[in-house]
């Protein structure tokens, strides 16, 4: 990676740093659609990764939760994100198995380099990638503990070379602290359970200073419903206050 590349990168993360905490939607897009250009890519997405299941599991109880893109008008079941429900069906396809590989380390994985020549000529490929225009895509998987992983993917219409690979991995490898922010603003690393997607609108909203009143009215919701998705976003993180709920941003450590 040469220096320029990395001046980049080191900028994009004082970038990252200078969103507020509950930006985490914004600076998601920031950080794909810079390494997309970055990159010379077509499209990136972000997902978050639980385990919820046991070793009898063909995925090792592993699903993926939240997905968010470069393009906010790109619907995540359309194209080659309708992975997703092959996925929850453990539909297998030997792609879902290349995240399995090295679980709890930080990794990259790509199509193109990690898949037979005989599986890009498959139904499931032309189905859910080459009709889309995707000719590679290369992953990147950033683990926080030993049940929640953060990965990035990023899909290109030609090969992806190593040397890029190389650049999207030392861009994503730096910044634990935001992969931890990402996985927290959807429910996904201290709560009990995963937010439903009102829930994560309401949690945005709750880490700035908006009163319940505004946050209802911002979300079209009834001030009575609004409470009760706050009590219910208490509840999954185990706090009592808007105070409490703050504090794990700043002052918890990560799992």
């Amino acid at each position: 990676m040469n220096s320029t590349h990395a001046e980049r990168i080191h900028a994009l993360w004082d970038e990252l740093s200078d969103f507020d905490v509950s930006q985490s939607e914004a600076a998601a897009a920031h950080l794909m659609q810079s390494l997309v250009g970055l990159a010379g890519v077509e499209n990136a997405a972000w997902a978050g990764a639980v385990r919820v299941g046991g070793p009898d599991d063909p995925l090792f109880g592993w699903r993926v939760a939240p997905v968010k893109t470069t393009d906010p008008d790109l619907d995540p079941d359309q194209a080659h994100f309708n992975v997703l429900p092959a996925w929850d069906e453990r539909d297998i396809d030997p792609c879902f198995l290349l995240p399995m590989r090295n679980v709890g380390a930080f990794r990259t994985y790509s199509l193109r380099r990690e898949l037979p020549a005989a599986w890009f000529e498959s139904s499931f490929y032309r189905r859910q990638y080459g009709g889309a225009g995707i000719y590679d895509a290369v992953f990147v998987g950033f683990p926080l503990n030993e049940d929640c992983e953060s990965h990035f993917g990023f899909y290109a219409s030609q090969p992806v070379a190593d040397e890029t690979i190389e650049l999207l991995a030392y861009a994503l490898r730096g910044i634990k602290w935001f992969h931890r922010q990402l996985l927290m603003s959807h429910g996904l690393l201290l709560a009990s359970a995963p937010l439903t997607p009102t829930e994560h609108k309401v949690l945005q909203l709750l880490l700035t200073e908006a009163t319940e009143k505004r946050v209802a009215h911002q979300l079209g919701l009834a001030e009575s419903t609004t409470h009760q998705h706050v009590v219910a976003i208490f509840r999954k993180f185990g706090v009592r206050s808007r105070a409490g709920l703050m504090s794990l941003w700043f002052n918890r450590p990560a799992a």
